[in-house]
């Protein structure tokens, strides 16, 4: 089965720090360098924010507005696993987290356009992250 698996939110006051993790698996992975794999999120009440990417090829990287300085993108290519370090959250941050890997559309068009999310190829489950002040 093809899936991508976020996990690592959780509660933690503001000026902490979380590290999500998006693990890929299945065999649409097997070329795993061939993706671009993001990050979003969905505050309650809002719509989807894609906040960052990471082009696995060349390890490129993009970050929204919101999030530049404060939070980084990584990936472990011999664990199929992206990472989202967070640091300095702030009770705005509070979201469902969750990631997609696409291999057809440029780059950090799967996160600026957020009209593209629902034709992304692989999309995976959210993880809560909730930052109390």
């Amino acid at each position: 089965e093809v899936q991508l698996q976020a996990s690592g939110g959780g509660l933690v006051q503001a000026g902490g720090s979380l590290r999500l993790s998006c693990a890929a698996s299945g065999s649409t992975f097997d070329d795993y360098t061939i993706f671009t794999i993001g990050w979003f999120r969905q505050a309650p009440g809002k719509e989807r924010e894609g906040i960052s990417c990471i082009k696995i090829s060349d390890g490129s990287t993009y970050y929204a507005d919101s999030v530049k300085g404060r939070f980084t993108i990584s990936s472990d290519n011999d664990k199929r696993t992206v990472y989202l370090q967070m640091d300095n959250l702030q009770p705005e941050d509070t979201a469902v987290y969750s990631c997609a890997a696409d291999r057809h559309y440029m780059f950090s068009t799967i996160v600026t356009d957020t009209d593209l999310y629902r034709y992304l190829e692989v999309r995976g489950q959210g993880t809560l992250v909730t930052v109390s002040s």
